[in-house]
């Protein structure tokens, strides 16, 4: 059996979850969430787990059965926590800030680069050099966060771009003076 799929999911306190036939619907203190998850999939609610199960033992099932326990485990972590995804910007004159909902960075182009948020999802910018992203949809939170690095991803000689915090740049070395006799 899957390892991460035999797993019981705990249920945070403070969630109330409706399911039906395989529409599951989570409201929280942070928000609802709701998914349509595959229907061979089955989901069992208890009073404190939730059980994933599958019904045979074929490749499609197997992988469908970690995923669809992964997917309902964030819906619950996102509906009591949340997820915060947090941006580095690192260059000279690059910069970010907000105006209004619309997010303003200047990465170096002749331009200004405007990014809108979609609905669920909330941006802040603490100092011209951070970026939080933060909402209750992994999803969406993930994927915010990867448009607004793939604006100016860091380059590999000065590391000059948007990166995740924490994230590693492998740096490579530039022109060498080695060999420049005439």
């Amino acid at each position: 059996m899957s390892r991460v799929g035999k797993k019981p999911i705990p249920v945070p306190a403070g969630l109330k979850i409706d399911l039906k036939n395989n529409h599951m619907k989570v409201h929280g203190p942070k928000g609802e969430l709701e998914r349509t998850l595959h229907p061979d999939m089955i989901v069992e609610l208890g009073e404190s787990l939730v059980t994933v199960k599958r019904p045979t033992e074929s490749k499609q099932h197997k992988s469908l059965h970690g995923l669809t326990r992964t997917l309902i485990a964030n819906m619950f972590e996102g509906v009591s926590a949340g997820f915060v995804k947090k941006l580095e910007i690192e260059g000279v004159e690059y910069r970010a800030e907000m105006k209004g909902k619309t997010l303003v960075m200047s990465l170096g182009f002749s331009h200004l680069v405007n990014y809108d948020p979609v609905a669920g999802v909330k941006i802040e910018v603490p100092d011209p050099k951070k970026i939080v992203v933060s909402g209750i949809d992994k999803e969406k939170v993930g994927q915010t966060a990867a448009e607004i690095r793939s604006y100016r991803p860091p380059e590999p000689y000065k590391g000059k771009g948007v990166r995740y915090e924490g994230e590693k740049i492998r740096r490579k070395a530039g022109k060498s003076a080695v060999g420049t006799g005439f």
